[in-house]
């Protein structure tokens, strides 16, 4: 249980079910008042997965009615902000809910298809120990140039999606694993996200959350990120970050890490990539001192608003 809440917090209350089951995944969904996408994704988990498990709704504000739907559903946990403060921070909350051994962070606008928890399952008994990061695959409507998708319309909204064509046709849209995991849906052990802190809340709202969990895991020695190809899910596409004002997570990854974002994911964890095995246990990043001195120099004047041009232009006068 949470310790008393503060006056000035805006955290409401813990929802606990009372469910005194075995679980194989405890599922930790965030959502920021998108009811009528988490009603489809937390009924494509009861009805297409293959094993019992809990679901755990981190709820940011909840006034379009989320907050009064999970009261009157008996199976449900959840964490209750009456304001919107971010994923990371409402996640990190929702893990003092967690039953199982294995945390999978998932998104509302996602329809988890057949057997996706049983890919996942299946994937850690074979590797034996605590230390990996798997994703689902998304299947999106519209090609955004991520490597790790499957890019095919079966519709962008709830009005416009064709479930039973989808369903139909899901034999077709599986595909090799994949290189690189950072996307969500994603799993690790608690006792791996316990050892990391969860989720950066320096991040929020979010953005760049991601592949901080990534190079957080990385630094404690994890070298198997894997991309499962047959474990799918269909992603609507951020319903929610298009109703927020995001962070600059961009310039924020660089400046906590040394590092950009882009450099990391693909030259390190190599995102996208084929999978073949776990990556080497060394990298080296090899940049010219000044040149790495400027880019973070940049990354910081853009994270205070500055725009970098015109900064290097009265630098270099």
């Amino acid at each position: 249980m949470l310790m008393s809440t503060p006056p000035s917090s805006n955290f409401q209350k813990i929802i606990r079910s009372n469910q005194k089951e075995s679980f194989t995944f405890s599922i930790i969904i965030p959502s920021y008042n998108n009811l009528t996408f988490l009603e489809k994704c937390i009924e494509s988990i009861k009805k297409n997965s293959l094993h019992n498990n809990q679901i755990i709704i981190a709820v940011n504000e909840g006034s379009d009615g989320t907050f009064e739907w999970i009261n009157t559903n008996n199976h449900i946990d959840a964490v209750i902000f009456t304001q919107n403060v971010g994923v990371c921070l409402a996640v990190n909350a929702a893990r003092t809910l967690v039953q199982s051994n294995y945390i999978v962070y998932a998104n509302d606008d996602m329809y988890m298809l057949p057997k996706w928890d049983d890919v996942f399952l299946q994937e850690i008994n074979s590797i034996g120990h605590n230390y990996f990061y798997l994703s689902g695959t998304m299947i999106e409507p519209i090609d955004t140039g991520n490597p790790c998708v499957v890019v095919a319309d079966y519709g962008n909204s709830l009005e416009t999606f064709q479930e039973e064509n989808l369903l139909k046709n899901l034999t077709q849209l599986k595909r090799n694993d994949w290189q690189g995991a950072t996307w969500p849906p994603s799993v690790m052990h608690r006792d791996i996200w316990d050892l990391i802190g969860g989720f950066g809340i320096e991040f929020s709202p979010g953005m760049y959350s991601d592949p901080d969990i990534s190079m957080k895991l990385w630094l404690i020695g994890v070298r198997l990120f894997k991309g499962c190809g047959n474990s799918l899910v269909y992603h609507f596409g951020s319903k929610t970050t298009k109703r927020i004002k995001v962070n600059n997570g961009a310039a924020l990854f660089f400046l906590k890490w040394g590092i950009g974002s882009s450099t990391f994911t693909k030259k390190i964890i190599k995102r996208g990539d084929a999978f073949e095995n776990e990556l080497s246990t060394d990298f080296v990043l090899k940049e010219n001192f000044l040149k790495s001195f400027q880019k973070k120099i940049t990354a910081l004047i853009k994270y205070n608003g500055i725009e970098s041009n015109s900064f290097w232009n009265r630098f270099k006068s």
